[in-house]
């Protein structure tokens, strides 16, 4: 999963990447840079960890998200005239996207905008993905028209029905609707499958407070979701600067400050679970003494999806797997003992591999 982090200058968001990717980027004075900084960090998952403590395998290996500080975008960026070229062309590589969201205050770093309001700058960013997708559209539209007019009637098809979903999309685009929440078919999506829109893409919107407003978060985060609940996007809210100092102390002192702040998860593993809600994005486990480890695909893969996560071996001869639930494998302590009592299951090539699955897949090449 590669997840960019975008936001308007000054936002924190190299802080935020510092505080979730468990980075070092130099912060502030960033604006100027024209590369981002880019760091793969394992997910944290205690499930590994309890699973790695009865099999005592050779290594533990969790699932890994990529994330992507993107540079400022320019001093246009927040002035309605779009994205420049290469800031757009890699963004559009990404799964999702985090917006970090300003609401500290702090005079020695004045908001652009004069002011800190996150309302106001949630949707100065909303505009500007939706201006990237506009040109898009434009731009494929110019391309699609010369050729439709080659064409006899009959032959158009499914040229002429991504043209008019284009222009469909424009002007839902136009009234504020991002490509995400616009109500479209199965097969209209096939249209797009390979298109690169901003707004289809799942956001986050990660608010970044001073650590004065900590105690408030939940209000904070309530009264700024109100506003913009549409599918496809989730709102949480992170004090960047405390979390990016707790990466310098052990998980155990780091985790005692965060009960003294009422803080209950760390701004990785909060900022993960909430991508991988947005992605439809679930966790399956192997073990053995060789490895433990967790693997990652979508919510409703089958099990012969899962099985070519593993190796794609093991999709093309899959027979059929064993499956017992992490939970009762953890209380029982051994596979062994869950078959004894009932609780390992075998199913076929149409179950739908279930978050927190220990799988065990039998094939045959």
């Amino acid at each position: 999963m590669r997840v960019g982090i975008i936001g308007l200058p000054r936002a924190g968001k190299t802080t935020i990447f510092n505080a979730v990717a468990r980075g070092l980027a130099p912060v502030g004075g960033y604006g100027g840079a024209s590369k981002p900084n880019i760091r793969s960090v394992a997910v944290p998952d205690p499930r590994v960890d309890s699973l790695s403590e009865i099999y005592q395998p050779k290594k533990s290996t969790y699932a890994t998200v990529e994330y992507v500080d993107f540079p400022a975008a320019g001093e246009s960026f927040g002035a309605g005239q779009g994205l420049g070229g290469q800031f757009l062309n890699d963004l559009a590589a990404v799964d999702a996207l985090i917006h970090v969201v300003r609401a500290f205050e702090d005079d020695a770093v004045p908001h652009p905008e004069g002011s800190v309001d996150p309302a106001r700058d949630i949707g100065i960013m909303d505009l500007e993905l939706a201006f990237a997708d506009l040109a898009l559209i434009e731009r494929r539209i110019e391309r699609i028209d010369p050729e439709l007019r080659t064409l006899k009637a009959g032959e158009r098809g499914q040229l002429q029905a991504l043209r008019d979903l284009l222009d469909r999309m424009k002007g839902e685009l136009e009234e504020e609707t991002p490509i995400r929440a616009m109500d479209l078919t199965d097969d209209e999506r096939r249209l797009l499958a390979s298109s690169q829109f901003l707004t289809e893409r799942p956001l986050l919107d990660l608010v970044n407070v001073g650590e004065d407003d900590l105690p408030r978060r939940l209000a904070i985060e309530e009264e700024l979701r109100a506003s913009r609940d549409e599918p496809g996007r989730d709102l949480a809210v992170m004090g960047g600067r405390f979390e990016m100092e707790l990466n310098e102390l052990s998980d155990d002192e780091a985790d005692e400050f965060r009960q003294e702040a009422g803080v209950e998860h760390s701004g990785m593993a909060e900022a993960v679970r909430r991508s991988y809600a947005l992605l439809g994005l679930i966790s399956f486990l192997t073990v053995g003494p060789d490895e433990c480890r967790a693997w990652t695909v979508t919510e409703g893969a089958t099990a012969p999806e899962a099985a070519g996560k593993i190796h794609t071996d093991l999709q093309r001869g899959f027979i059929r797997a064993e499956v017992i639930r992490y939970e009762d494998l953890v209380e029982c302590g051994s596979e062994a003992e869950a078959k004894k009592r009932g609780l390992q299951r075998t199913e076929g090539k149409e179950y739908q591999v279930r978050d927190g699955d220990v799988v065990h897949v039998l094939f045959n090449v």
